[in-house]
């Protein structure tokens, strides 16, 4: 029987999978993302094709990636495109139902920071950078989001720097983005959602225990909540049992 005790990456990829229902293409960053389609894979989305920003599409590895880069990532994948195809054909194309995509900081609107924390000129914290973020954001129909942390360092009024915009900024740039932008933010609070543009992220459902003030208390604007806010269903022991025992055994991303 799974252990008793739920971690934070356990509920974050249990919560995070089921919001893959229904959908038939999804655009895949490294982690928690990771965790979540393959889950999805095993329950609510067992025909969603999987595409990895490395040019992998319709991915079946035999265990999870440690990088973008990992070569178990072509084991029995559909097909392996190069990076012109790949962002030109698939990307650009419109053919991305769900960008899956993890960030730094996010704002009201569903702006992601995934490059400096603090000034650009003197950051204190370097991170990785856009990576393809930018393309998934600007040409998936939607993009959902999973956070580790949900504090006001991460939830910000105004992103230390604005890696990928949504659909607002890039319209106010006079930019005109394909799709919806941030439409689902997964926390170890709750779930946030917007519809598209123009409108704010909006709190609307909490972990079991977690009280709207305390949402509240840990982002960094005034959060809106939903009129028929629910209570998310905690991991039931079949997820649990595949996340540990079947997509992640050797403890690449569960802790």
């Amino acid at each position: 029987m799974p252990e008793t005790t739920t971690t934070s990456s356990e509920l974050l990829a249990a919560v995070a999978s089921r919001e893959l229902a229904g959908k038939n293409t999804v655009f895949a960053g490294i982690g928690l993302p990771t965790l979540a389609v393959s889950l999805a894979q095993l329950t609510v989305a067992p025909d969603i094709e999987i595409v990895y920003e490395s040019g992998v599409c319709g991915a079946h590895p035999s265990h999870l990636p440690e990088t973008i880069a990992d070569s178990v990532l072509i084991t029995d994948s559909e097909a392996v495109l190069s990076m012109p195809a790949l962002f030109g054909y698939v990307l650009q194309g419109g053919r991305i139902d769900v960008g899956f995509l993890g960030a730094a900081q996010i704002d009201r609107w569903g702006n992601l920071n995934s490059s400096v924390i603090g000034d650009w000129h003197a950051p204190k914290v370097r991170l990785p950078g856009s990576g393809g973020a930018m393309e998934v954001m600007a040409n998936s129909r939607e993009v959902f989001v999973v956070m580790r942390r949900h504090d006001p360092r991460s939830f910000l009024s105004e992103l230390d720097f604005c890696t990928s915009p949504g659909p607002d900024r890039a319209l106010r740039d006079g930019i005109r983005p394909r799709g919806a932008g941030v439409t689902r933010v997964i926390t170890d609070l709750g779930i946030l959602a917007r519809e598209g543009v123009g409108e704010e992220l909006r709190l609307v459902a909490t972990h079991p225990g977690v009280t709207v003030d305390q949402v509240r208390e840990a982002t960094g604007w005034d959060l809106a909540v939903a009129d028929d806010l629910i209570t998310v269903e905690p991991p039931t022991d079949a997820e649990l049992r595949l996340l540990r025992d079947d997509v992640d055994p050797d403890r690449v991303y569960l802790r």
